[in-house]
């Protein structure tokens, strides 16, 4: 599968995402969150990382985090690489722990950090895991709003863009406000995998060097055509059309069809990498789920009005 196209310089903030294969658990015990926060804790001492705000859940985390020193892929590397020996050799496993290549948003932290810091820390309320966000044990979020707490996280910017003076308490008040709140962070991604304003955006695409852009071998320009995963648009049947996730890619039907329209229409991905992530099925298979939908979609005027539905869920701004 060709590699996703990171843009890194010196300094560069990062929403970073990783997912179980097959969206199953990769953490199961304390121990195991912990060991995680050591081998990032070892990334900070190596490469210089700078960790603003984090979530570790059941079966994925976020990361919000900084790189003085243009080195994004090797620090994942070694967390990601670290993480799957352990847990590989403490359950006698082997094989691939995460669901490909971790996912990494190149975000303008003067627009977007504070509110993603947000958006992180209500992950395990929206969940529906923890009513409070400090009741949830592993993420950052205790940390802002109790200055003694833990020292891998580097608040101070965060702090600051919320007040100079009694900033914990302002940000646990900052954070509260949204706990009932539709919160969409990503609806101006662009190319899905810069979030900015468009000077940003420009600026940022101005650090890549043309040849690599068009290069065969790399999913940059599909990448840059896109603003949205497969992960994101089942993500958004699930929740406006209020159900489970693996309905959509374990089984056939309209869901399925539908979720396989979406790829097929708002990626850059081809039927081949669409097909892999929808348990492995060909892509002829993804073509004629294509068909299924749109003749379905000409009988039932449910079904125009779910896709209406979802597309406005997704919200994308393509570049």
């Amino acid at each position: 599968m060709a590699r996703p196209l990171r843009i890194q310089y010196e300094h560069a903030f990062y929403h970073i995402t990783g997912r179980g294969n097959e969206r199953k658990k990769i953490f199961y015990s304390k121990t195991d969150y912990n060991k995680f926060k050591e081998y990032i804790k070892e990334v900070q001492i190596r490469f210089g990382f700078i960790l603003h705000a984090y979530v570790l859940m059941g079966n994925h985390y976020h990361l919000i985090g900084e790189t003085p020193r243009a080195n994004l892929s090797a620090i994942m590397h070694s967390i990601n690489g670290a993480y799957t020996t352990y847990f590989n050799k403490k359950r006698k496993r082997s094989g691939h722990l995460f669901q490909g290549r971790y996912k990494a948003i190149l975000i303008d932290h003067d627009s977007y950090l504070l509110e993603l810091s947000r958006y992180i820390h209500l992950n395990p309320v929206k969940a529906g895991m923890v009513e409070k966000p400090e009741d949830y044990a592993f993420s950052s979020y205790a940390s802002y709003i109790f200055p003694d707490k833990e020292d891998m996280v580097s608040r101070g910017l965060i702090w600051n863009m919320i007040s100079t003076e009694n900033a914990p308490i302002l940000y646990k008040a900052f954070v509260e406000k949204a706990i009932s709140a539709e919160e969409n962070p990503f609806k101006n991604l662009y190319g899905g995998m810069i979030l900015g304003k468009k000077q940003f955006i420009k600026d940022a695409l101005s650090t890549l060097k043309k040849d690599f852009i068009q290069k065969d071998d790399t999913s940059a320009r599909r990448s840059l055509k896109t603003s949205i995963s497969l992960e994101e648009i089942v993500e958004a049947i699930a929740r406006t059309l209020h159900i489970a996730p693996q309905e959509i890619t374990s089984r056939k039907g309209a869901y399925r069809n539908l979720a396989l329209y979406l790829a097929r229409k708002h990626t850059g991905l081809m039927n081949r990498e669409i097909g892999q992530f929808f348990g492995n099925i060909s892509h002829s298979a993804v073509a004629k789920a294509h068909k299924r939908f749109e003749d379905a979609m000409a009988l039932d005027k449910t079904l125009c009005k779910d896709l209406d539905r979802v597309v406005g869920a997704i919200s994308n701004v393509k570049g």
